[in-house]
């Protein structure tokens, strides 16, 4: 971890948004310095670091607010306190775009107990959207299933018959971990229909992380599960594992009971603008999800993106400085679930699309932002560098055009569009994500109110620069990029590849 901003005097006084003598990556792109936006993004500056209400904001989001399932009445808490805080800062145009989730879910209970060869207590957790043992619970054998070696395995499922599944992984990965996560889905399915107990198998059958933690999540995009899946603690599967190894055939009981509703239940994004002076319908869109899971308080994920992009609408409001272009603020509910809130919202908004300049997420933990990763649009690196340069006096920041599809940009870069993914330094994330540790204790206000300036800065320059930033590419281009980053064999596997045989033949980029 780079070490932090010594002083916030050195923001705010001397807060050089370009520093001299460092060469810019291609000067025929001007950068703060040359564009005009550098007292503007000073002001910004000085509100972001001096005046700064984010970790305010995390705070109630946390304890006043605190877990928010999409589509249960936390989560319409939470909606409603982003609305009223948007308000409270002074964004315009200030509302809910409603949208329909296909089912809910709500936690129940999770209990586990090994029955033999020796008899204690058993910690677990289930992962969201799976479904419950009968009332008076289970009780089987465990048996092995190697995640690596799916297709094997799935060759004789008659033996998981009354049986307790526990997932491993042996021997090496013969496909992408990406493709192995949704084969999993099609082999809890198998599971069940072969009247398997329970699986124990995490979060796409990952091994939990940290001391006596479980780590929940969803198992696929839109995917719900019949059979009872739970996460089990590192250091409980690791003596299950051993028993296992040394041949021997442990017993367990488990009682897991969730609810699922009826039908589809209804969630909403929730959205401020701070209007363009110049050209108020060209729109960039800065986001986080509101949404969060259940076993704490949300503070990582996305706590500290939901107060950054309050924070950042913050600054820049009270800085007093208007954008030539729109910058709209956006909480996205539903990404846990398959990043429904912002598919919802590039289906809402489709007919104004060409008008977007793309959107910029902070979802990567707790950490300093060290990295921009522009969605798939190699043609903005140049363009955007010496805006990156220029915030050497607070961190060297890395520009490349890499595609984050596990959070909110995505859709954005599947609409052709710079999904820009604010990456962050996170080691501790690991161990918070989808935890009981994802508690307000986990996050440092300098960092989150760094992180929230930063924010503002990016979207105040994109939105205010004197050329427009970026427009849409075209399906043929758009598609040939997705499969060049890799996001081909996913998108289809989960049935949301759009561009049909569009981009075919194209290879995807080595890391």
């Amino acid at each position: 971890m780079r070490k932090l901003l010594a002083t916030v005097g050195v923001s705010v006084l001397g807060l050089s948004l370009a520093c001299a003598g460092l060469a810019r990556a291609d000067e025929r792109f001007k950068g703060p310095d040359e564009d005009g936006t550098k007292p503007a993004l000073t002001k910004i500056a000085g509100e972001g670091m001096m005046n700064s209400h984010a970790f305010q904001y995390l705070t109630e989001l946390s304890d006043n607010v605190g877990a928010r399932v999409t589509g249960t009445p936390e989560a319409q808490k939470a909606i409603d306190w982003g609305i009223a805080k948007m308000r409270a800062i002074g964004l315009e145009n200030v509302h809910a775009e409603k949208w329909q989730l296909w089912r809910g879910w709500k936690r129940g209970t999770a209990d586990a107990e090994l029955l033999s060869p020796t008899r204690h207590k058993l910690h677990v957790d289930a992962m969201g959207w799976t479904g419950s043992t009968p009332a008076s619970g289970v009780e089987g054998e465990i048996v092995p299933m190697n995640l690596l070696d799916l297709e094997q395995e799935t060759k004789d499922l008659s033996r998981l018959k009354g049986k307790i599944v526990l997932v491993v992984s042996k021997g090496t990965p013969k496909k992408s971990l990406d493709l192995i996560f949704a084969d999993f889905g099609d082999f809890l399915r198998a599971a069940h229909k072969a009247r398997a107990l329970a699986v124990i198998g995490g979060q796409g059958g990952s091994k939990a992380s940290g001391m006596n933690l479980t780590h929940t999540g969803i198992l696929g995009f839109d995917a719900d599960f019949a059979i009872p899946v739970v996460s089990m603690t590192a250091e409980d599967q690791g003596q299950l594992e051993r028993y296992l190894d040394a041949g021997l055939n442990p017993r367990a009981r488990l009682n897991i009971q969730n609810t699922f509703t009826d039908g589809p239940v209804e969630s909403a994004n929730v959205v401020g603008e701070i209007r363009g002076r110049e050209h108020p319908d060209q729109v960039f869109v800065v986001g986080a999800h509101l949404d969060s899971w259940d076993l704490s308080e949300g503070s990582t994920d996305n706590g500290t993106g939901s107060a950054s992009v309050l924070g950042a609408a913050d600054a820049i409001v009270r800085s007093g400085m208007k954008p030539r272009r729109t910058i709209r603020f956006v909480l996205f509910t539903g990404e846990e679930q398959g990043l429904d809130g912002s598919f919802a919202y590039i289906k809402q908004h489709h007919a104004e699309l060409a008008n977007h300049l793309g959107d910029l997420v902070l979802d990567e933990g707790q950490g300093p932002v060290s990295e921009f990763q522009l969605g798939g649009r190699d043609d903005l690196i140049s363009s955007f560098r010496p805006f990156a340069t220029s915030l050497g006096n607070i961190r060297e920041m890395k520009v490349d055009e890499k595609v984050e599809s596990g959070t909110d940009t995505l859709p954005f870069s599947m609409a052709g569009l710079p999904g820009i993914n604010m990456n962050q330094d996170s080691p501790d994330y690991r161990y918070t994500h989808h935890s009981a540790a994802d508690a307000l204790e986990a996050v440092k206000p300098d960092v989150l109110t760094q992180n929230a300036t930063l924010m503002a800065l990016t979207a105040f320059w994109i939105a205010d620069r004197p050329e427009r930033f970026a427009t849409p590419w075209p399906a043929e281009r758009t598609a040939k990029m997705l499969r060049a980053q890799g996001q081909y064999d996913l998108l289809k596997a989960f049935n949301l590849w759009p561009y049909g045989d569009l981009g075919a033949g194209e290879k995807p980029k080595e890391d």
